[in-house]
């Protein structure tokens, strides 16, 4: 019995329908060796057997059938399989003596992710960074005073950040540079924009909201431009009119909603889908609910805030440690979110009107007139006091958000195991950490995603790599899978461009200049070849894709460099992206490794009418490989080079491969990846 020929996992071709409905019943597949004399059984974690049938025999496998029953409730099955003498399970991990629930398949009766998510090319906005296409909404000098600092307008677009503290110097990007780069992103290949926050925010990159309700005029439009910049020694924001005027006055609020409602219909029009960051764990200190910064006036049609009132309406918002009235106005003991006084914790478990707030302002995005395709979910495990409050809000979340759009995504950014919240009545998916951007940096550069520690061992350890991701992906469905936000950098950690000049440390420790040092471009291109092929919604961070260098944050969110950009990496971005988009394959198809050595991993893409290899080798020697291609269910033939990279550059010129007895025999220079696809 061939072990490694037994598969199947919980895309449409083994298992149909893939999201079934609750009561569904659903056709469950396996395949093995053709010829291979075995029984084969579904087993589920309730020990309950189903005797498997064969049901079709193709050129290099047989292929096994059970119709499971329709559900109300999660299940899980893994396989059992005996022939020739021999006997196996068969999980998300692969065959094994012994069965193992952990790794058992699921399937959620009821989920469902969206469709055009699965394998959708994301791009990631920070605003202020991207592109400046309104001048007249720019952040002014001293428009305001926050955390130590007065604001700051950059006047040269191209300067790079402060490396220890940025977070009040602006560029000038907003939501007008973006809609005029539309056609550019379209151009790229890019199907989903995810905005970094958009809401009105005294920092750069507003994880610090004031103002949920409302897109900030800095990013939208400002139609009212009253008052005045603060002092050289001021530190007091009652007296930055201008900033309130900017900010609190219902005519910019109003414009700049309509702005992006107009926005996301261009967008669209376009075929681009739109996600917004959601930051609902903490506020900002600048927040109306709280108003420490005292710039929402009474006079302008807003209630006291918490920290002015004990007896304000959002007195419950927040959780105050020192409640006695006598600690009021000016009462800074509310709860921080890991003690920082800018960032306090919302209280959920203590306000059913924060509660239903929140979710209103889920539905309210989703809705007309804006239409955005769905949010991204800042520290979502963090919400709350207690994961019973937690998990019980963010069911109520996604019930509110897909009763408004049933289309749009909820995507929850989360480090570890997400398990309990992707079972099915959460969140649809995750950034990907642990699935994708975590091992494939340790394997392609032997990086940590900080650039804090290096590993020369992780580099080029495809059995820890391949283990890892089958670990890791093991913990998804395939609904939430094929969705998975798949990024190499982003706003978080250092660029990955960075990772391969393998240098520890940061920018304040050593110098912006380090950052863009000995960057391996070929291994860097490996890197996007791998993105664009494993399973997942491939998602760029701005200017990935025109070379921008940096440490982690600041120092990775320097200026988009229009006109400045490395135009070959551009180039085959985009043709890798195209590569990516014309494949329902690699969109959304089976996945199998199919070989590994050092610095080396090849695995396969396919479904049943498309067959993917993809080869790379991220070490500096040349290495000769033979590929068992046919467990990509790959027969003899030729098969056709769809893109190469490697040290000389990138080619999509259609070689031809010849596959004989079920092996593919390459030579993999160094630095390589390539693309091959069977031709049917």
């Amino acid at each position: 019995m061939n072990r490694e020929a037994i598969y199947s996992d919980e895309t449409n071709q083994y298992l149909s329908p893939m999201e079934p409905k609750v009561n569904q019943p659903v056709a469950i597949r396996l395949r093995v060796a053709k010829g291979d004399n075995v029984k084969v059984h579904l087993v589920t974690m309730e020990n309950i057997s189903y005797e498997m049938r064969l049901v079709r025999q193709g050129d290099l496998f047989d292929y096994y059938e059970v119709m499971a029953p329709g559900r109300e409730k999660n299940f899980s099955y893994i396989f059992s399989v005996e022939g020739d003498g021999d006997f196996c399970y068969y999980d998300k991990m692969g065959a094994s003596d012994f069965a193992r629930p952990q790794y058992a398949f699921k399937i959620i009766p009821g989920f469902s992710t969206p469709d055009w998510a699965k394998g959708a090319v994301m791009y990631q906005i920070l605003v202020d960074r991207f592109a400046n296409g309104d001048p007249s909404n720019d952040v002014e000098d001293r428009e305001y005073h926050y955390i130590m600092t007065k604001s700051h307008k950059m006047k040269d677009w191209y300067e790079l950040p402060n490396p220890e503290f940025d977070v009040a110097e602006f560029y000038g990007g907003d939501l007008e540079g973006v809609r005029q780069k539309l056609d550019y992103l379209k151009s790229l290949g890019v199907e989903v924009i995810y905005f970094n926050p958009i809401f009105v925010s005294p920092s750069n990159h507003k994880y610090d909201s004031a103002d949920y309700d409302h897109i900030d005029p800095h990013y939208g439009k400002i139609v009212k431009d009253e008052g005045e910049l603060l002092q050289e020694n001021e530190y007091d924001n009652t007296k930055a009119t201008r900033f309130i005027c900017r900010v609190t006055d219902k005519e910019n609020l109003e414009a700049s909603n309509q702005f992006f409602a107009d926005f996301i219909r261009e967008a669209h029009a376009k075929g681009i889908r739109v996600i917004l960051d959601g930051v609902f764990n903490h506020c900002g200190s600048f927040n109306k609910w709280l108003n420490r910064e005292g710039i929402y006036l009474p006079e302008k049609g807003y209630e006291p805030g918490a920290y002015q009132q004990k007896d304000s309406p959002y007195h419950n918002f927040f959780s105050f440690i020192d409640d006695r009235d006598e600690m009021w106005p000016g009462n800074g003991s509310y709860e921080g979110w890991w003690g920082h006084d800018t960032l306090p914790k919302l209280n959920y478990e203590g306000s059913e009107e924060l509660y239903q707030y929140i979710l209103d302002i889920g539905k309210k995005w989703v809705s007309e007139p804006y239409n955005a395709d769905g949010w991204r979910l800042d520290v979502a495990a963090d919400l709350g006091h207690s994961q019973e409050c937690n998990h019980r809000f963010w069911r109520d979340f996604r019930k509110a958000v897909k009763e408004a759009n049933p289309d749009a995504i909820v995507l929850a950014e989360h480090y570890g195991d997400a398990t309990s919240w992707l079972s099915g009545g959460e969140w649809d998916t995750i950034m990907n950490y642990d699935a994708f951007m975590e091992p494939l940096s340790y394997f392609v550069t032997g990086m940590e995603k900080h650039s804090d520690g290096f590993d020369p061992m992780a580099q080029g350890d495809s059995e820890r790599f391949e283990n890892s991701m089958k670990h890791f992906m093991s913990r998804f469905t395939g609904p939430s899978l094929y969705c998975a936000m798949n990024q190499l950098s982003n706003h978080d950690h250092s660029r990955f461009l960075t990772r391969t000049n393998q240098k520890v440390g940061r920018a304040a420790q050593l110098g912006v200049e380090a950052a863009s040092e000995g960057v391996n471009v070929p291994l860097y291109k490996v890197a996007i070849m791998m993105q664009m092929t494993l399973p997942g919604a491939p998602t760029l961070y701005y200017g990935d894709e025109a070379g921008v260098c940096g440490f982690t944050d600041p120092d990775n969110r320097r200026t988009y460099p229009w006109g400045r950009e490395n135009r070959p990496l551009l180039d085959y971005y985009r043709d890798m992206i195209l590569v990516h988009k014309c494949s329902s394959a690699l969109r959304r198809g089976s996945f199998k490794f199919l070989k590994r050595d050092k610095f080396v991993t090849c695995y396969g893409r396919f479904n049943e009418v498309e067959k993917y290899v993809v080869a790379v080798n991220v070490g500096s020697e040349d290495m000769e490989v033979s590929i068992p291609v046919y467990l990509a269910e790959v027969t003899d033939g030729e098969m056709i080079q769809a893109i190469i990279t490697n040290e000389k550059g990138y080619s999509i010129m259609p070689v031809k491969h010849t596959v004989k007895g079920g092996f593919l025999n390459l030579t993999l220079h160094k630095y390589t990846g390539i693309v091959l696809k069977k031709e049917m």
